[in-house]
C-alpha cells in the first residue's frame, strides 16, 4: 500500500521567487506535476541611483550605443520612474540604440513596449553577454539597467573588451520576513519538501538566513543533500556550494521552466 502511495505522491517542490512571480509559477509548476510550496526568499524593492537620469538622458541623446537589461524587472522598474511622454521618449531613444536582453523573458518585456529586434546572447548570462559583444564594444558606450545585486564580471568584461560602461541600480533586493517563510525551513527539517529550485544567489542566502535563525544551519545541509535541487545557473550553483549544499540540476537554458523540467527529469 505504502509503495502504492509513493508513486502517485505529487512531489512538492519548493518556489522561492518574488511574489510578483507567485501566479505564473504556481501555474507553471503544477503544468510539470508539482505541488508547488510558495515562500519568497526575495523582495523587489524600487530604487533611484545618481546614475538613473545621466542614463535615461544618453538614451534620449542617442549617445548610448548599447543597452543591456538583464531580467523584466531591470525593464519594469526602469519605465515606473518615469512620466508617459518620457517613458514614449525612451522607449524611442531604445529603438535608436542595441538592447541587449539577457534571457527570453526580459526579451519579452522588451516586445511589450515595442523593442522588437533586442539582441539576445545564446549563454543567458553575464558571460553570454560579454563574450556575444566583446568582438564589437571597443569605443562604444554600454549602458547597465539592472538590480543593485548585479554580478561585477558584466562591467569588468565589457570594460576589458575596450567599453565605456554605465550602470544605474533600477531596483534592489531584500530578504522578507514572515511566517511562510519559517514555514517552509520548519517543512523542509520535517522531510515534506522533494525539491527546490533556486533562481538566484540571493534567494540562496535568504534561505540560509532563515534557517540560521531557526538555529537549524547545519542540519538544514544534511535535509537538502537528500532531496532533489535545482539551481537557474551556474552562479547560483557555485552559491549553493559555498553552503555545503550539492545541486544535483542546472539546466542548460537559464529558464524557470527549463529548470522545473529538469527537476522533474530528476524525480
Amino acid at each position: 500500500m505504502t509503495g502504492e502511495y509513493e508513486k502517485t505522491k505529487i512531489p512538492v517542490l519548493a518556489i522561492m521567487r518574488p511574489e510578483n512571480y507567485r501566479e505564473k509559477s504556481e501555474a507553471l509548476a503544477r503544468d510539470y506535476g508539482f505541488n508547488p510550496l510558495y515562500a519568497p526568499m526575495i523582495k523587489l524593492e524600487d530604487v533611484k541611483d545618481e546614475g538613473f537620469e545621466p542614463f535615461v538622458q544618453r538614451v534620449l541623446s542617442g549617445a548610448s550605443d548599447y543597452v543591456v537589461f538583464t531580467s523584466a524587472n531591470g525593464i519594469t522598474f526602469t519605465l515606473e520612474k518615469l512620466s508617459e511622454t518620457e517613458k514614449e521618449n525612451f522607449v524611442l531613444g531604445l529603438k535608436n540604440t542595441r538592447v541587449i536582453a539577457i534571457g527570453p523573458n526580459t526579451e519579452k518585456e522588451l516586445v511589450k513596449i515595442g523593442i522588437d529586434n533586442s539582441f539576445l546572447p545564446a549563454d543567458y548570462s553575464s558571460e553570454g553577454i560579454v563574450e556575444a559583444l566583446c568582438p564589437e564594444v571597443k569605443g562604444k558606450i554600454v549602458d547597465l539597467a539592472r538590480s543593485a545585486f548585479g554580478a561585477k564580471v558584466l562591467i569588468e568584461g565589457l570594460e576589458k573588451c575596450g567599453a565605456t560602461v554605465y550602470e544605474t541600480h533600477v531596483y534592489t533586493l531584500s530578504i522578507p520576513e514572515g511566517a511562510v517563510q519559517k514555514e517552509l525551513i520548519e517543512r523542509t527539517l520535517a522531510g515534506e519538501v522533494d525539491a527546490f529550485a533556486f533562481t538566484s544567489s540571493m534567494m540562496v542566502k535568504g534561505f540560509m538566513k532563515h534557517a540560521k535563525g531557526l538555529g537549524a544551519e547545519e542540519t538544514i545541509k544534511e535535509t537538502l543533500n537528500g532531496v532533489v535541487i535545482g539551481a537557474i545557473g551556474t552562479p547560483t550553483g557555485n552559491t549553493l556550494k559555498k553552503y555545503g549544499i550539492n545541486t544535483n540540476v542546472i539546466p542548460d537554458e537559464f529558464t524557470f521552466e527549463a529548470l522545473l523540467k529538469a527537476i522533474k527529469n530528476q524525480l
